[in-house]
């Protein structure tokens, strides 16, 4: 069955964003294979985000992630501008459980906090990848959406690079 995997950066404290979306913090020198992003993006063939992980995206002129399906999580939003992307109002496990039902590689959760922990608390989440950047930001948008919950993860691999970022490759125990 297809995994769905979150695939991410934090900032030391914890946050992916600061309060208004920015994420100029993330850019930094990338140390030769990237944090294992090629890797990565070929294990995956699906990409699920919010919308407003999507609007962020697009500031920065990604439209989709090439190759890929791309669906968007938005109560507002209902046409997309482009064919490479879906825009998805379903309940989130009847979503995810479809979508692991078909064929294929895995499926990258890229965010928002909102989403991921839609995701989690649906029990829809197999494993992390959270990449920690060595920088304090102070506040901002967290991981996963705050709210009272017990989640235990079992490490499967940490790696650091030599600029700092810790790679942390989590899986949630079994019967979570």
């Amino acid at each position: 069955m297809r995994k769905v995997v979150v695939y991410v950066a934090t900032s030391a404290d914890g946050y992916i964003a600061r309060p208004d979306g920015d994420v100029a913090w993330l850019d930094r020198p990338r140390p030769p294979g990237n944090y294992g992003m090629g890797e990565f993006y070929a294990s995956i063939d699906t990409v699920v985000m919010g919308r407003k992980t999507y609007e962020l995206a697009q500031q920065f002129g990604q439209t989709a992630y090439p190759g890929k399906r791309n669906y968007v999580f938005s109560r507002s939003r209902a046409g997309s501008p482009t064919p490479a992307v879906e825009f998805v109002r379903d309940e989130v496990g009847a979503f995810a459980r479809r979508l692991r039902g078909t064929e294929g590689k895995d499926v990258w959760l890229v965010g928002g906090a909102g989403l991921i922990a839609a995701f989690l608390d649906e029990g829809q989440v197999d494993e992390f990848i959270i990449h920690v950047v060595p920088i304090f930001i102070g506040e901002g948008i967290p991981l996963l959406q705050p709210r009272h919950r017990s989640v235990p993860l079992t490490l499967l691999a940490a790696e650091p690079s030599p600029d700092g970022v810790v790679r942390l490759h989590y899986a949630l125990q079994p019967g979570r």
